[in-house]
């Protein structure tokens, strides 16, 4: 499934795709897909796929196309202190996007069915977490993911605000999926080959939308136990943050509030990705001549076309030259603030996420 846009060169430029074929319409989803970089969520040697509107598949690793992605974060209508589950979270590039949304005060869960991926989603959460210059830009939701099978989880779980299945979900269990939603919530899910958004407006009504035709596998039926009946998978619990990883959030915060005000006193707008620059498309005049009977169109070349391959020829100039300068390493002016606090080195490590960068 996908190819609904051209590929891109790198993520900004897919992202630029997704958003003029209107995919992604919202400046916050905008900017989580901005701020995670699809193509570190590929194994080494496939990353040329990764900016294709394309799905991808590896052994147990999957990545929908970017075009569901973008459906999905749309439909979801994430707020800020949102709780989140993610059925079948795969590499967590969803749930750490979502993640970026939600903040410090939701909560942001996945259940997976291979253990080797949920792995793998770990290795990729703390290399963000680590080595992103995303990272000290958002307040930061951590997924949690459990191993197991999400037809499977115990009666006893809590309720969401938001639910997310990558995977095809048969019409008889469609109710056990609701049961999983708070009143208010929004569940999105593939259904009968339709990408459905369903919002549970009461205890016992909910409304349906179809979004977008899409083809899933679907979910894995659950194995039984010697006694003939599935084991129950726990989900991560809700647990309260502490003390200290409450002082780090509102220390964190303050800075980055000081910081955007300094900016603002100064005149200093804050940096945004570079568009991509599109390629002009000339234009030809078509003049018409009669050859015997028959009426031929010749192109003619306007004077406004020959201004225009000399602008295209000098854009391509300028470019091939700034390609050439060296490139910066972007400022992280939080981290800056934090080292140059009277603070002990390990508690700078730890206001920092102990990151290196």
């Amino acid at each position: 499934m996908g190819g609904a846009v051209s590929a891109g060169e790198d993520n900004d430029d897919l992202i630029d795709n997704l958003k003029e074929a209107q995919y992604i319409r919202t400046e916050r989803v905008e900017q989580a897909f901005r701020a995670i970089d699809r193509g570190d969520y590929y194994l080494e040697g496939y990353r040329d796929n990764a900016y294709k509107d394309l799905a991808w598949k590896h052994g147990n690793i999957h990545l929908s196309a970017p075009c569901i992605y973008s459906e999905v974060m749309e439909a979801l209508k994430l707020q800020p202190g949102l709780s989140f589950l993610n059925l079948g979270s795969g590499t967590g590039y969803l749930s750490t996007m979502v993640g970026l949304i939600l903040g410090p005060f939701g909560i942001n869960h996945g259940i997976e069915l291979h253990s080797d991926v949920v792995e793998y989603a770990k290795e990729k959460l703390e290399s963000f977490i680590k080595n992103s210059d995303s990272f000290d830009k958002f307040e930061f939701c951590e997924p949690a993911f459990v191993v197991g099978n999400c037809l499977q989880i115990a009666s006893d779980s809590h309720q969401y605000d938001r639910i997310y299945c990558g995977a095809g979900v048969q019409k008889d269990h469609e109710n056990y999926m609701k049961i999983l939603l708070k009143v208010g919530g929004i569940l999105v899910m593939p259904i009968e080959d339709q990408l459905t958004q369903i919002m549970r407006t009461g205890q016992n009504t909910w409304e349906s939308k179809n979004i977008l035709a899409v083809s899933f596998a679907p979910l894995v039926q659950p194995s039984k136990n010697d006694n003939g009946t599935p084991d129950s998978v726990g989900l991560p619990p809700c647990a309260v943050r502490n003390l200290q990883d409450l002082a780090r959030i509102y220390i964190r915060r303050t800075l980055r509030n000081f910081i955007n005000d300094e900016m603002q006193a100064k005149g200093i707008p804050q940096r945004v990705p570079p568009k991509r620059k599109r390629k002009r498309v000339k234009q030809r005049i078509n003049t018409y001549v009669f050859v015997g009977n028959q009426l031929i169109p010749q192109p003619l070349d306007s004077e406004e076309d020959e201004k225009m391959e000399e602008d295209s020829k000098e854009e391509e100039e300028k470019d091939h030259s700034e390609a050439m300068k060296p490139e910066e390493p972007p400022q992280n002016l939080l981290r800056e603030k934090i080292m140059k606090l009277p603070l002990p080195e390990s508690l700078k490590a730890y206001l920092t996420y102990f990151r290196d960068k």
